[in-house]
């Protein structure tokens, strides 16, 4: 079973949250970065095969209105645009020999493509 730890931010709840495989693997990759003033970025896009598409990157630019979360010692950035495309999404990550990677389960999806990274 995969656990989940919510972090909220004031009164507000974080627009995603991270499982804890997703963290210890976020926090893995930044320390092979060796950059700890890396932000984990999830973002949303127009695009793809169903009109939304998913983008996660390390980031270290903040613009004002992102809305940050901290998950362990993970930091995770979210501008306002996505956070309501994302509000209620978790963020998991899974390792085997089948779907190795991470993977968005996002309850405003009503449509997702086979690739898994675009919904609508």
């Amino acid at each position: 079973m995969t656990s989940i730890t919510t972090v909220s931010i004031g009164k507000k709840k974080a627009p995603i949250t991270l499982t804890d495989a997703a963290t210890a693997k976020v926090g893995e990759l930044i320390e092979r970065e060796g950059n700890e003033a890396l932000a984990l970025r999830v973002a949303v896009r127009p695009g793809g095969c169903s009109g939304y598409s998913y983008e996660m990157f390390f980031d270290t630019e903040l613009a004002s209105d992102d809305i940050t979360s901290t998950f362990g010692e993970v930091k995770v950035v979210v501008d306002p645009m996505s956070a309501d495309l994302l509000k209620g999404a978790t963020l998991d990550y899974k390792d085997g020999l089948q779907g190795a990677g991470f993977h968005i389960t996002n309850p405003n999806a009503t449509r997702t493509c086979g690739c898994g990274s675009s919904f609508s």
